[in-house]
This record gives C-alpha cells, sequence and structure tokens, in this order.
C-alpha cells in the first residue's frame, strides 16, 4: 500500500488527504488535483515489494491512492501482453515495434484500470451509489466493477454510442440513459442529474483515480520492455545503465487525453524512484472529424479548438471539448525535456488500419484502437519516428462485434448448399457449390533469400486473396524455378549472394519466354543514380522495404498485372 499519499492542488500547491467525495481544493476550491506519494522512501521499498507479487494491474498499490487492500475490486485487469510486431514492423521498417495488448482486459478495454481503481476508492470510502457519461468503454468497464462492488451506476451515453455496446452495459444492472447529442452534451447532462441527486460522478481527469490508474501503463510497458530490449539490442548503445527500459515513443489514440496524462506521470514518477532515465514520446492521434488537441497543437494555440459538432463514426472518440486537459497536456510535452507529436487520421485511414493490424499480427482492434495505428502509419512516413526508435502502440480494445463500417461489402462469399437438409448431400450439388470458388489464381514467384521479407510478401498477398505464391531463396537457380512456374509475376529483391537481381533481370530478359514477364522489385538497397538508370525498362515496380505498406504492394502488383 501507498507509504504516503496526499492531493495537491495543481493551482495553488496545497495538499490535503484523498478522498472521492471531497472534490475540491479546500483552499482555492479548486477541481484540478493530483496524487502525490512519499517518492524519498519508496525508492527504497518499490522494487523489492514487486518481488513476491504477481503481475498484474495492484502489483502497484504502493503507488495508487487506496489505503486499504481489503477494499480492492478486482476481475483481473493489468498485466496485459507487450506484444513484439514483427511482420507490422518490417513493413514499417520498425524492428522495434512493440503493441501493449489492452484488449485483455476484463471488458476488453484499457478502460477497465480506471474502473477498477476508482470502483475500489468508492467502496473505501463508502459510496454506493456513481454516475458516469461515456461513449461506450468506460461505462462498459463501470457497469461490470460496480456490479461486482454492489455499487448502483446510472450510465449517460450519447446516441451515437452502438446499441451492442448500450446492451453490454446494460446487461450489469446499469440504468442506461440515452442522449440524443454529443458526448460534450451528454456529460452536462449526467453532470447535472449528479448535482441534482447528489451522486458522485466520474469527472475523468479532475477525479484523481483516473489518471492514477493510466500511469499503471507506464508501470507495465518499462517492466516488460527490460527484458525484451537486453536481448534484443544489447551492443546497441542504445539503452541506459537504468534498471527499467522505456520507449522511445508511447503512441494512443485519445478522446479526452486521460490516458496520454497518466502514463506520463508513470514514467515521471519512475524516474523520481530513478528507475528510468528518460520519458518517452509521447505520438497523441485523433480523428479528423473531432480533433480539438491536434488542430489545437499545430496552430500553436494554449486552449482545445473546440469541435462543436463531430464528424465521425468512431463514436468513443467525440469528445469536441477536452477541456483543461489538453493544457496539462502541452504544459508537459513543451518541456525541454519532452518530445510530441500529434496527428489526426480520417474514418477510413482507421477502418484501413484495422486490416492491417489484423492481417499482419492476427490482433483485431476496435476503431479506436486502429486510430493510434493510423496514426503510426502517418508518423513513420513524415519521418518523426526513426527506424531505431522502440515504439509501443496502445491496442486500446477489441472489435467486438465486428463494425459493418470496417468491413464494407464483399467481405463474404455465400455458398448455397442445395439438399443441407438431406443427410448425404448429393455430389452434384457440391461441386456446383465449390465451382463458385473456382475462380482463376495469379500466379507469383518471390524470388528473395531473406525469409522475413518472403513471410511479409507472402502474408500481405494471402490476405488479398486470387494468388498462387510460390518463391526461392537461391537466386542461381531462380531462372530455372521461373520458367518451370511460368508466373504472371515475379517480385524480386535485388541483394542476394551469387546472383544478384540485376544479373537475374538481366538474363530473363535476353530469354524470350520469360521477357514479357513482369516483374516488381521489393527491396531494402538504397539505389545510386545508375542502379536506377540499369533498371529503367527492365520492371514494373520499385518499392523500398521499410517504407511500403500492405495496400501499396497489393496495388502495385495489380498494375504490373494489368
Amino acid at each position: 500500500m501507498a507509504a504516503h499519499f496526499v492531493v495537491e492542488c495543481i493551482d495553488c500547491g496545497t495538499l490535503s488527504p484523498y478522498s472521492p467525495r471531497t472534490t475540491l481544493c479546500p483552499k482555492c476550491h479548486s477541481a484540478w488535483r493530483q496524487a502525490r506519494y512519499d517518492y524519498e522512501t519508496l525508492a527504497k521499498t518499490f522494487v523489492l515489494s514487486l518481488r513476491e507479487r504477481p503481475f498484474h494491474f495492484w502489483r502497484y498499490l504502493d503507488l495508487l491512492p487506496i489505503s486499504n487492500a481489503a477494499n480492492i475490486v478486482t476481475l483481473g485487469e493489468g498485466g496485459t501482453p507487450l506484444h513484439h510486431a514483427p511482420n507490422l514492423g518490417l513493413m514499417l521498417g520498425l524492428p522495434n515495434l512493440f503493441i501493449k495488448d489492452e484488449r485483455q482486459g476484463p471488458t476488453a478495454s484499457f478502460k477497465d484500470r480506471q474502473a477498477a481503481l476508482t470502483v475500489a476508492a468508492l467502496k473505501e470510502a463508502g459510496i454506493q451509489e456513481a454516475v458516469v457519461a461515456s461513449t461506450g468503454n468506460v461505462a462498459i468497464s463501470y457497469a461490470a466493477y460496480c456490479a461486482r462492488a454492489g455499487i448502483k451506476l446510472w450510465a449517460f451515453l450519447t446516441s451515437m454510442v452502438p446499441a451492442a455496446k448500450m446492451q453490454e452495459v446494460a446487461i450489469y444492472g446499469t440504468q442506461v440513459i440515452k442522449v440524443t447529442g454529443t458526448y460534450d452534451h451528454t456529460k452536462q447532462v449526467a453532470a447535472e442529474f449528479a448535482k441534482r441527486k447528489g451522486i458522485f460522478i466520474d469527472q475523468g481527469t479532475r477525479s484523481i483515480t483516473p489518471v492514477e490508474a493510466m500511469k499503471t501503463l507506464a508501470f507495465e510497458m518499462a517492466e516488460q520492455l527490460t527484458p525484451l530490449l537486453g536481448s534484443r539490442l544489447s551492443g546497441t548503445g542504445k539503452l541506459k545503465s537504468s534498471p527499467w527500459r522505456c520507449p522511445d515513443w508511447y503512441i494512443q489514440a485519445v478522446s479526452g487525453g486521460m490516458g496520454p496524462l497518466g502514463v506520463l506521470k508513470g514514467f515521471e514518477e519512475l524516474q523520481l524512484l530513478g528507475l528510468v532515465s528518460k520519458k518517452p514520446g509521447i505520438a497523441i492521434v485523433q480523428v479528423e472529424g473531432c480533433a480539438p488537441m491536434t488542430s489545437a497543437w499545430k496552430r500553436g494555440m494554449d486552449q482545445p479548438d473546440v469541435v462543436v459538432s463531430p464528424i465521425t463514426n468512431i463514436s468513443t472518440l467525440s469528445t469536441g471539448d477536452p477541456g483543461r486537459t489538453y493544457q496539462l497536456l502541452r504544459n508537459q510535452l513543451t518541456k525541454p525535456d519532452s518530445r510530441a507529436a500529434f496527428e489526426s487520421v480520417s474514418d477510413e485511414e482507421a477502418f484501413r488500419a484495422t486490416h492491417i493490424v489484423a492481417k499482419m499480427e492476427g490482433i483485431s482492434l476496435e476503431p479506436a484502437a486502429s486510430v493510434a495505428f493510423a496514426g503510426l502509419f502517418k508518423l513513420v512516413r513524415q519521418g518523426t519516428i526513426h527506424p531505431d526508435d522502440i515504439v509501443v502502440v496502445n491496442a486500446s480494445g477489441h472489435t467486438l462485434p465486428i463494425d459493418r463500417d470496417i468491413l464494407g461489402e464483399g467481405w463474404e462469399t455465400e455458398v448455397s448448399l442445395p439438399g443441407t437438409t438431406e443427410i448425404e448431400m448429393p455430389r452434384e450439388g457440391l461441386l456446383a457449390a465449390l465451382n463458385r470458388l473456382d475462380f482463376r489464381l495469379r500466379k507469383i514467384v518471390i524470388v528473395d533469400d531473406d525469409p522475413n521479407s518472403v513471410r511479409l510478401i507472402r502474408r500481405i498477398l494471402q490476405a488479398r486473396g486470387g494468388f498462387e505464391i510460390s518463391e526461392i531463396s537461391e537466386s542461381t537457380k531462380a531462372l530455372e524455378f521461373i520458367r518451370a512456374q511460368n508466373p504472371d509475376l515475379v517480385v524480386m529483391d535485388l541483394m542476394m549472394p551469387d546472383l544478384d537481381g540485376f544479373g537475374l533481370l538481366e538474363l530473363m530478359k535476353k530469354d524470350p519466354a520469360l521477357a514479357s514477364i513482369p516483374v516488381v522489385v521489393v527491396t531494402a538497397k538504397m539505389l545510386v543514380p545508375e542502379e536506377r538508370r540499369r533498371l529503367t525498362g527492365q520492371i514494373q515496380r520499385l518499392l523500398q522495404k521499410g517504407t511500403f505498406f500492405d495496400d501499396d504492394l497489393f496495388s502495385e502488383i495489380n498494375k504490373a498485372l494489368e
């Protein structure tokens, strides 16, 4: 448990005891406060206290505002995996790309951290009724934890929230109030209701526990990266002497901005304890139809660029007015030792990212989480994120059920089998049904001695369908292999031992049987002008490894096949 914790007023610095019943500074009446701990004492005891504790959220109880562990309400939150993303990293040229898989929370969202800590604090304070305003995930998490704790919850949700999420909130016994209007309108209605009834209301960044809960993401990432980076990066000179490791960039899609604020506080506390030597760069990504923070940051504004009417299908990110949270983030991220990037992406870019991450890494994301990955793609293309950077992206929630907007049209092929009510299916009916799937496959040969590159290219093509793929790693045998396969297209690397891609191309063009086969070159080699001239007229397309996306490769292959 916390060796000592108080709340400090952000505006006047007054220190006071913490209780969720007390929402204002006793001196200046500011609603903006933050938890503070006895860092000097904890620097001597914190790591030792972790030795006997399992890897979950409450592992860090010494740095959480709970006095008695008996008040903990848990459903198994925290301790989520940190996955290395080799396929996505290869596609982006980021060998040290990691995904913090917050989909593994009890209600499949990183908001479970917030709900677990807040509900424990409510239980400790004897509070038996609460109000929350939400765009979906917060209400689901709070509904589950309040049910566990026996606390009555009133959940105010904007009418833009999908019906399936509203139903999930209701199944826990929560009273659901659907508000026809924006999320900001919904927050206003919920606040007025709580005031009239005298009920506790979760106020996000101002409620202490939400930010404290989100900082555990930083603690977990730092612990998890330590063994991973110790084996992956030793001898590079990139690692520091601190016991725990910090990423170069942490990327998250945001609505109100609470998550990054908590992560920043977490890394600052780890610095105070001497466990990390720096803070990560923070990349904040919003949807273009509701990007008050990104817009304000890019325009150099101190206040958020308020969006009155959000225009997005990703309702969980539709906070048009993040209020003072943006100012707090801006204050933190403009310090000399800080790095920041603010970016916005379209709904379509987010849905595309959902497909890419699912196909590359086997991870299915909700649209809000996909916004973070779409932002990652932009930041890599812009050069903000460098190839040697250690990057962690928050996969904040799972896309269950799958949104139709993500899949679009034509995602399924229907096969109707006549006579399916019979015990033995007629062979003629089965063959007729299979014939519907018998479309012509385009044959592609991959010539590359790098198994990782071959795996990535094959995976991209397999995910698109319609290709029969074969590969060969020995360039000296490639000519005969291509002749035997008679493919519609060859995808080739340039840097291969014995016979490089330039030599193989020249041999193909001299062979009448192979000269007309289109060739797409995918290479890590940075070509000099003379090498580019050698390829002129010999190939259809040139793609640089680590700089292309799956759509790029698929598009270039389709063009070459036309």
